[in-house]
């Protein structure tokens, strides 16, 4: 049986992927799971750590991106199914570019948001094969369409 990837991709602050690796296992769902770096001061420093301190805030952002972005490209253009969690706080235009560039690259996207964000995702959820609104219902998406299996 084919091993399936997913990405894991949106916001940081809350226990969501756990909660879908968790249900994936208990599923016994033939998947692996991989994400961005979700430790965000590491992320906000990758760049000026690594390739050396700016300071200007700007090029210090920028470089930390640019080094965020390997591993993104990477991981979403391996993606079996990408999926994007849109938290209820925070501007989260790097999750928006992860949903637009898994809808470009034709992967298969699953967004996941409070349906309070249905009108100001609209445009996202358009270009998602499914819009779900738990962690749990990500869960039962894959169990369906990983092994025909639908949960009444």
């Amino acid at each position: 049986m084919k091993t399936w990837t997913i990405y894991l991709s949106g916001e940081i602050h809350t226990d969501w992927r756990e909660r879908i690796e968790s249900g994936a296992r208990e599923a016994e769902l033939p998947v692996h799971f991989d994400a961005p770096v979700t430790d965000h001061d590491a992320s906000d420093d990758c760049g000026a750590v690594i390739l050396g301190h700016e300071q200007d805030k700007f090029w210090y952002d920028h470089k930390g991106a640019k080094v965020n972005a390997i591993r993104t490209r990477t991981l979403i253009a391996d993606a079996d199914i990408v999926v994007v969690r849109f938290g209820d706080k925070y501007k989260q235009w790097n999750a928006a570019f992860d949903a637009g560039m898994a809808a470009a690259l034709g992967k298969s996207l699953i967004v996941q948001h409070d349906p309070a964000l249905n009108h100001p995702l609209k445009e996202i959820d358009a270009a998602a094969l499914a819009t779900a609104e738990t962690p749990e219902q990500v869960v039962n998406i894959l169990k369906y369409v990983i092994t025909g299996a639908l949960n009444r």
